[in-house]
């Protein structure tokens, strides 16, 4: 296998990548790191024994280069795709992909002219305890989902928000909907299909920014499952919680704020002489890389044969239109069913004109 040559655009979130890149040395090899801040890149680079480049145009410009990684703030993203797009570079990008469904119709259409794939990130999918509650949905195990309760309660102060472009419509997007629960939201979406209405309360309760920190929203799936999820930034400590009731099966999630599909899960039966079969299938399942580098493992075959990639556009829609539908029913105080229609103003994007 030949190691595809990468440039990580962006030394914050940038520097967990490369973790990920290192822990795959014969699919990766990080050439370049890019970053106006050449201080913040430079443990990066040493790590990574690569060059530094002082800008996201410098590697477009790299002929070596096969993979852009686009670690740079929200409101960067769409023209960085596309440009990387145009210098004929495969993408990953982090979250939120745009700020809005017009954008990433756009890069929908420019990705299928393109010869080469746009990966977004969503790592929290690659958890080994996923993996299992997967395989019990697949084997016909837990019966259809009935509720589920969704927590991302994490802690983020004034000092998170020191940072210039965060807790800003124009820089970061929107609030703890769009950084923070997206994650959850997107497994909801992974483990129980696609969403048919919501009801949400939005609020900033906890710093003085101009983006919601706190979220109440109520989810009805296509299925006729119902979801509750709860969000703030104001609680004493980091964690996120997934708790799923099925008609033979209740499962619950690990309180691991940035990986929660990690083990350990707790997989219990309604009827305990099926406990069994559970069990059975938790002893046999065989633990894998996660997060970012289980994401990134899994692309290799993709990028390098146009194959399909583990998390795929269409997936960032669908966390989009999740986000469209939550910003509309809090204004609008209304229950919004998805998908959000073209005619609708939330499809020209969520930020405030203001």
């Amino acid at each position: 296998m030949k190691p595809i040559n990468v440039a990580i655009c962006g030394a914050g979130i940038g520097a967990e990548h490369l973790q990920a890149y290192l822990a795959l040395p014969d699919l990766y090899r990080v050439c370049y790191i890019a970053d106006p801040d050449a201080d913040r890149a430079a443990a990066l680079v040493n790590q990574a024994n690569c060059h530094y480049l002082a800008s996201y145009n410098d590697a477009l410009g790299c002929e070596d280069v096969d993979l852009v990684d686009i670690c740079l703030p929200p409101q960067m993203h769409k023209d960085a795709i596309l440009q990387a797009l145009d210098a004929k570079k495969h993408v990953i990008c982090e979250k939120p992909l745009v700020p809005s469904l017009a954008d990433i119709d756009e890069i929908i259409a420019a990705s299928k002219l393109s010869s080469c794939q746009v990966m977004p990130v969503f790592q929290y999918r690659f958890g080994n305890g996923l993996s299992i509650l997967n395989t019990l949905m697949h084997r016909g195990v837990t019966g259809p989902a009935l509720v589920a309760t969704i927590e991302t309660h994490w802690n983020r102060d004034e000092n998170y928000y020191a940072v210039p472009w965060r807790g800003k419509w124009s820089t970061e997007l929107g609030g703890a909907i769009v950084g923070h629960a997206i994650h959850a939201h997107d497994l909801l979406v992974q483990l129980l299909g696609p969403v048919a209405s919501i009801q949400a309360q939005l609020a900033t309760r906890v710093n003085d920014i101009e983006v919601e920190d706190c979220a109440g929203v109520v989810f009805k799936m296509k299925s006729g499952a119902l979801v509750t999820s709860s969000v703030t930034l104001g609680s004493a400590s980091d964690e996120s919680r997934l708790r799923l009731c099925f008609s033979d099966m209740t499962a619950q999630s690990s309180l691991s704020p940035y990986n929660p599909g990690a083990q350990p899960w707790t997989f219990k039966a309604r009827n305990t002489a099926k406990q069994s079969v559970i069990d059975e299938v938790v002893m046999n399942h065989e633990p894998h890389q996660e997060g970012f580098a289980r994401q990134f493992e899994l692309a290799y075959e993709a990028f390098t044969h146009h194959g399909i990639t583990p998390v795929t556009l269409n997936d960032a829609r669908s966390s989009l239109d999740i986000i469209s539908g939550i910003y509309r029913s809090s204004r609008t105080d209304s229950t919004v069913s998805l998908p959000i229609a073209r005619e609708s103003a939330e499809y020209q994007g969520w930020v405030p004109k203001s």
